[in-house]
């Protein structure tokens, strides 16, 4: 039996649209009874494709509708609370005021770990005004989150919805609920001003991969959701950079994607094991690339490769010669990296976004390194990164 028949697919805005061209059948002489079952598979086909049809339909529609920021406060405030912390009376700081989300209907809140760090005592309050004490179920101060649980009313347990925030877009549209300076429900809003910043933090390795933004973030905003224009969270409000200590243009969140990843390792295991090459370095500049005679400014010079770690076993080479150049001085002869699982090395930042977004303890990591003027590929099995 020949069949021939014609499938188009469309897109008209953000509907999909399938036109379906009917399939003319020459058919041999068949009973009445085969006739009718084929017309009713047919029939079955058009039923389902239809059913598949409209779920596509549904989806986009949803992901491409966006709010008012009137909607979206309404829609996210009840599920924002402010997290008040005591710490011991003989510290200089003694308690403060941050901000958190709820992530489901167990009680769990997603904030900073630098909110919650040291914490005595620590009072979740909701947007009615009920407050319940929390217990501390997992901090990683890596990504600076915290999780913390309450028992309370599920009446008032409002989990916001998850967005992804490797979408996001420099120039995007973004809005921010806290408790800034302990002043509760308080709404700012402003664009994406860039991606994948690195974050130095209290841990000693830099926090990567984090937003910033230029909605206003003040203390006690920390901990805090930063949403799109669907009431999506695509981060934790986290930092700024200030010489006062208030918002002075540029905030910065950890972004919803590492949120994702670590939160439930920290709900079931209290921690979350971060993998780790164990070397130190420079990303390569004008002046190191005229000094070592490199093609380009693209790379990531190692300096040091720490003992008993994966680059020591791998046989990564660090750094063994200092030269200096109109007064300043250079180290040469070590490994450069310049690409990481195929994908290009910059600088640091995108070994270590890889890392966050890809990698986890025991995997392994091809690198691609420049030495003595020749590419090689090393090949790491990663291991957990030690407290210091």
């Amino acid at each position: 039996m020949d069949k021939s028949g014609i499938f188009v697919g469309a897109t008209v805005g953000s509907i999909a649209v399938l036109i379906i061209f009917t399939s003319v059948f020459i058919i041999p002489a068949e009973s009445d009874e085969t006739i009718m079952q084929m017309q009713d598979e047919i029939n079955e086909n058009k039923i389902q494709m239809q059913d598949e049809i409209n779920e596509i339909n549904n989806i986009i529609l949803t992901k491409s509708k966006t709010l008012s920021l009137i909607e979206i406060f309404e829609k996210s405030e009840p599920g924002v609370v402010r997290v008040n912390i005591q710490r011991n009376q003989t510290e200089n700081e003694t308690g403060g005021v941050g901000s958190g989300f709820v992530f489901d209907k167990k009680g769990h809140i997603i904030t900073n770990a630098h909110v919650v760090k040291d914490a005595t005592k620590t009072i979740v309050t909701f947007l009615d005004g009920r407050s319940y004490n929390a217990e501390i179920i997992g901090v990683d101060e890596y990504t600076d989150i915290g999780v913390i649980k309450v028992n309370a009313d599920l009446k008032l347990l409002n989990p916001l919805s998850l967005g992804d925030s490797s979408n996001l877009q420099v120039g995007e549209p973004i809005t921010a609920i806290g408790n800034p300076f302990g002043l509760s429900g308080s709404m700012t809003s402003g664009i994406i001003s860039q991606m994948g910043r690195l974050l130095p933090s209290d841990s000693g390795f830099q926090i990567p991969d984090v937003i910033q933004t230029d909605a206003a973030i003040n203390p006690g905003n920390s901990g805090g959701p930063l949403l799109n224009m669907r009431g999506e969270i695509v981060g934790i409000n986290t930092a700024i950079q200030s010489t006062t200590g208030e918002f002075t243009g540029v905030g910065f969140a950890i972004p919803s994607q590492t949120v994702a990843k670590i939160v439930p390792t920290l709900i079931s295991d209290g921690k979350y094991k971060h993998p780790w090459i164990g070397i130190s370095g420079t990303d390569i500049d004008l002046e190191m690339a005229n000094v070592m005679e490199l093609e380009n400014t693209l790379g990531f010079l190692i300096i040091t490769v720490i003992e008993d770690s994966p680059a020591s076993d791998a046989g990564l080479i660090g750094s063994n010669k200092m030269i200096e150049v109109e007064g300043r001085e250079y180290s040469i002869g070590g490994d450069i990296i310049i690409s990481v699982d195929g994908i290009d090395v910059r600088k640091i930042d995108d070994i270590l976004i890889h890392l966050q977004r890809g990698k986890t303890v025991g995997d392994e990591m091809v690198l691609e390194v420049l030495r003595d003027g020749r590419t090689t590929n090393v090949t790491i099995v990663l291991q957990e990164r030690p407290n210091q």
